[in-house]
C-alpha cells in the first residue's frame, strides 16, 4: 500500500521546525538561525519513501503578533491546520511548558486531526528531564504520539517519520520523486541570503530586512548562475550597517551566501547585491504583497 499526504510542522519560534526539516529531507532547503521568527513563509519538503510520499509543511512560528509582517506570519502558520493530514507540534525540551505553547495547543481544540508531540533538543538534556515534560504536555492534550527527538543529531527522526507513515492515509505521488521542495530557485536563493543577514546582523536589522532576486540568469556551458538581489531595509540607518565599512559587511553577506548557494545549485555563483530603503515596508500592505508576504485564500 503506498501512503501519501501533507504533515504540518508548526510550534513557537525557535524551536527547531526548519531544522527538523532539513534533517527529513537530508538538504537544506529552510534556513535556520539561532534567532527567532527566522522562518517567515511556509515551505514544503518532500521525502520520498520506496512505499510512501510525506509532504512536510515548514511554517513560521506562533507567536503573539503585532505587526503586520508578524500577523501575516502566524496567519501562515494557523492556514496549515487546514492544509494538513497530520500535525507535528514541536516543543523545547529543556524549556517545559512554554505560555506560546499553551495558546498553540488551545488552538487545536477544534482541530481533528492527528497531533504527535515532537519534543526537540533532547541531546541538551539528560534523558530522564524529558519525562516530566512529556507528563505536562500530556495533561493538556490528547496526543496520537509523543516523540522526542534532536533534529540537530538526527535522533529519534528516523521514529518519527515512520510513525508518521503509519498515521498516513493512502494516497498517490503528489510530485515526481526528484523533487524536494515547490519553492523556486530564485525564493531559495534569496532565503540564503536572508539567512546569512540573520547570522551576521544584530538587534532589528534581521526583522527589517527583506531581499528580493531581481535576476537569476543561468548560463549552462559555463555551469555559472549570475544573481541580481535586493536587500531592502526599513530604515536609512540600517542601511549604513548593512553596507558597514568599506562595504564589509555586504561583502562578507555575499561570500557566504555564495558559498551556501554553489553547495545547493552544483554550480559556481556570480552573485551581486544591493541595498535600498523601503521606508517601514513591514507596516505597509503594498510593500508586504510586493515582497512575497501575501496571503493565498
Amino acid at each position: 500500500m503506498f501512503k501519501s499526504g501533507f504533515i504540518g510542522i508548526i510550534g513557537r519560534p525557535n524551536v527547531g521546525k526548519s531544522t527538523l526539516l532539513n534533517s527529513i529531507i537530508g538538504e537544506k532547503i529552510a534556513i535556520a538561525t539561532h534567532k527567532p521568527q527566522t522562518t517567515r513563509n511556509k515551505i514544503m519538503g518532500i521525502k520520498n519513501l520506496s512505499d510512501g510520499q510525506l509532504i512536510f509543511l515548514d511554517t513560521p512560528g506562533i507567536h503573539k503578533a503585532s505587526t503586520p509582517l508578524n500577523q501575516y506570519m502566524v496567519t501562515t502558520a494557523m492556514d496549515t491546520f487546514r492544509s494538513a493530514d497530520i500535525l507535528l507540534l514541536i516543543v523545547e525540551a529543556e524549556a517545559g511548558v512554554h505560555h506560546d505553547d499553551r495558546m498553540i495547543i488551545n488552538s487545536l481544540d477544534n482541530v481533528r486531526l492527528p497531533v504527535i508531540l515532537t519534543i526537540n533538543k533532547t541531546d541538551l538534556v539528560q534523558k530522564r528531564a524529558v519525562l516530566p515534560v512529556i507528563d505536562e504536555f500530556q495533561r493538556l492534550f490528547s496526543f496520537v504520539d509523543i516523540i522526542p527527538i534532536s533534529a540537530l543529531t538526527g535522533d529519534g527522526v528516523s521514529v518519527l517519520i515512520e510513525q508518521i507513515r503509519k498515521l498516513l492515509p493512502e494516497g498517490p505521488h503528489y510530485f515526481p520523486e526528484d523533487m524536494m521542495t515547490d519553492r523556486t530557485e530564485r525564493f531559495i536563493a534569496a532565503e540564503i541570503i536572508r539567512e546569512k543577514i540573520t547570522l551576521l546582523t544584530h538587534q532589528e536589522i534581521p526583522y527589517a530586512t527583506a531581499v528580493v532576486v531581481d535576476s537569476f540568469k543561468e548560463d549552462e556551458e559555463k555551469n555559472l548562475i549570475r544573481i541580481q538581489a535586493t536587500i531592502n531595509v526599513a530604515k536609512d540607518s540600517q542601511k549604513g550597517i548593512l553596507i558597514g565599512k568599506k562595504a564589509s559587511m555586504l561583502k562578507e553577506i555575499g561570500r557566504r551566501a555564495r558559498l551556501d548557494m554553489e553547495k545547493f545549485f552544483a554550480a559556481r555563483i556570480y552573485l551581486e547585491l544591493f541595498v535600498r530603503v523601503s521606508k517601514d515596508w513591514t507596516h505597509d500592505p503594498r510593500m508586504l504583497r510586493e515582497f512575497g508576504y501575501t496571503v493565498k485564500s
